[in-house]
């Protein structure tokens, strides 16, 4: 579980934390292809729709297509890599989108709301940026029992109970349609505690070889999506990805 000093961050020192981790993890990583993720096959099925696309901090790991797409991060790192493979990008938080009400069909936000103290406020974003009808892609990490040091180092602020997280969803009128297990952090706890050690004791080197070669391999390793229509058993899931409908009325939960 995180640790008293780790709760009592504001979020301005949050937001610091993440930009300066982000930073300098961008600064030594190569962008990896949308179509090497096991999101590619969900992507390609909702871009047949059309319309705007918003991805919220992706770092060098976009889901969605890198042209086209409009891309907002809190990393300059990452945001310069990308605006040089010819994306539109703008530097900014996800609970200070700066886009008019409606703007998107189509909202990815893989990772992040976990990591922002005012995560109701960052829903509300993105719910209000995506006009009636679209979607959002969401991902996030589950249950407090499973919080680790990874949790901490990656500026993680919490877990989510499942109950908590769909009426969240709901309240900014994210009807879940389909979810997915996601996610690609080791399940070996040994080997993680082991990277984390040489991520906290030789930072330089623990990112260069995860930047050149973890990362690779992990993409190459990665399962296929198994989506089921509404929420999937979440007992056992350390991480999932919802497939959400912005309602034009409040949804219900479920």
């Amino acid at each position: 579980m995180q640790t008293e000093s780790f709760q009592r961050e504001s979020d301005g020192d949050l937001l610091e934390k993440n930009r300066r981790f982000y930073d300098l993890f961008w600064s030594g990583a190569a962008l990896v292809e949308p179509q090497k993720f096991n999101t590619w096959p969900l992507v390609q099925s909702l871009l047949a729709a059309g319309g705007r696309r918003l991805e919220v901090a992706p770092g060098l790991r976009p889901r969605l297509p890198i042209i086209g797409t409009q891309f907002v991060d809190i990393s300059a790192p990452a945001l310069a890599t990308l605006r040089g493979r010819g994306a539109q990008v703008v530097q900014a938080q996800v609970s200070r989108l700066p886009f008019a009400d409606q703007s998107f069909d189509l909202v990815c936000a893989l990772d992040i709301i976990e990591h922002v103290d005012d995560d109701g406020g960052a829903l509300a974003e993105i719910s209000r940026v995506t006009r009636p009808g679209g979607t959002v892609l969401i991902s996030t990490p589950l249950h407090a029992a499973r919080w680790t040091a990874f949790d901490d180092f990656v500026g993680h602020k919490r877990r989510y109970q499942p109950e908590q997280l769909l009426a969240k969803l709901a309240e900014q009128r994210l009807k879940v349609e389909r979810s997915a297990v996601f996610g690609m952090q080791p399940r070996s706890s040994r080997l993680l505690d082991l990277g984390i050690w040489w991520l906290v004791n030789h930072r330089e080197r623990a990112m260069w070889w995860y930047n050149r070669a973890y990362a690779h391999i992990a993409v190459r390793f990665q399962k296929q999506l198994q989506l089921v229509p509404g929420v999937i058993g979440t007992e056992d899931v350390d991480e999932i990805l919802m497939v959400c409908r912005r309602a034009e009325v409040p949804a219900a939960l479920g």
